[in-house]
């Protein structure tokens, strides 16, 4: 669980600064590619990227330790962090309900980590691989085609995108059962996982920079919670404590629920990279 909440600190900060990143990338044209090569030559991006990356090897240590559905709502807390980093770092204030859904999100964690079991040791059935293989193309062709979508729904289908190639990388994670090079070539989760865990940033990033950050963050919030948590308990064996599931179901949602009670706060990154002369100082989110 520490390493999971490791994870969260780690992604959440990173969001700040990709954010950040994107929405200064915004000059030129091309597609989602070339939007996302422009991204990476900012040092803010690659200082999240590498956030990323040491949050992705926690999520892996959590994942082979704990279930899926904790390290979801762990992951999901990293909203929290966002908030309170945005608070930090760019002197975004937060209001007392703000600070209380961090609290809320806290006390979810808290009980899923009293409530949480050892992870399922089933390896599911070899379908479920293709699956995950399967989303992780369908994610990637969404994050190809999504540059052309307009309308105010292309924040949500993009985040929601994001959020399932992030789930089939924490799924995928536990279809690996062997690091022998054949082995993992011949293992469809192998592919899924680095296609899926592609694709959602190629999504992530093209709604940092061009759609509602709240919208798309709430929607990859769903998207990377939901399903994987139920692929864990239905196919890959992971429990709870004797007589807390109830627990475990309330900390879960609990830490969700307070987690997109903090979507907005992927916004405070746009808003500080405003530096008009006719906007001198940052703006303060709605009711901050």
């Amino acid at each position: 669980m520490v390493c999971a909440l490791g994870a969260a600190v780690c992604f959440g900060t990173g969001t700040v600064l990709q954010a950040v990143a994107a929405r200064a990338a915004t000059t030129g044209g091309g597609g989602e590619a070339a939007l996302l090569l422009r991204a990476l030559r900012q040092w803010r991006y690659l200082a999240g990227l590498a956030l990323d990356g040491l949050g992705f090897l926690l999520q892996i240590v959590a994942l082979r330790s704990i279930p899926i559905y904790a390290v979801a709502a762990a992951l999901a807390s990293s909203l929290a962090v966002t908030g309170v980093v945005a608070a930090r770092l760019l002197q975004v204030r937060l209001s007392r309900v703000e600070w209380a859904a961090v609290g809320v999100v806290c006390a979810g964690l808290a009980m899923l980590g009293l409530a949480s079991g050892a992870e399922g040791n089933r390896q599911g059935p070899t379908a479920l691989k293709w699956t995950m293989l399967a989303i992780a193309l369908a994610v990637l062709a969404l994050g190809l085609l999504g540059g052309r979508w307009s309308g105010r729904g292309r924040a949500l289908a993009l985040g929601l995108g994001a959020g399932f190639g992030f789930g089939v990388v924490e799924v995928a994670v536990r279809l690996i059962d062997s690091l022998a090079p054949v082995r993992l070539l011949g293992n469809p989760a192998t592919y899924a996982l680095v296609l899926g865990g592609g694709a959602a940033f190629l999504l992530l990033t093209s709604a940092l920079q061009r759609g509602s950050v709240t919208t798309a963050t709430a929607g990859m919030v769903i998207g990377e919670t939901i399903g994987p948590a139920l692929v864990g308990v239905v196919w890959l064996g992971d429990r709870t404590r004797d007589g807390l599931a109830w627990l475990a179901v309330l900390g879960f949602l609990v830490a969700v629920a307070g987690a997109l009670a903090l979507a907005r706060f992927g916004e405070a990154p746009e808003a500080a990279a405003d530096t008009s002369p006719s906007n001198d100082t940052l703006k303060k989110p709605t009711g901050a």
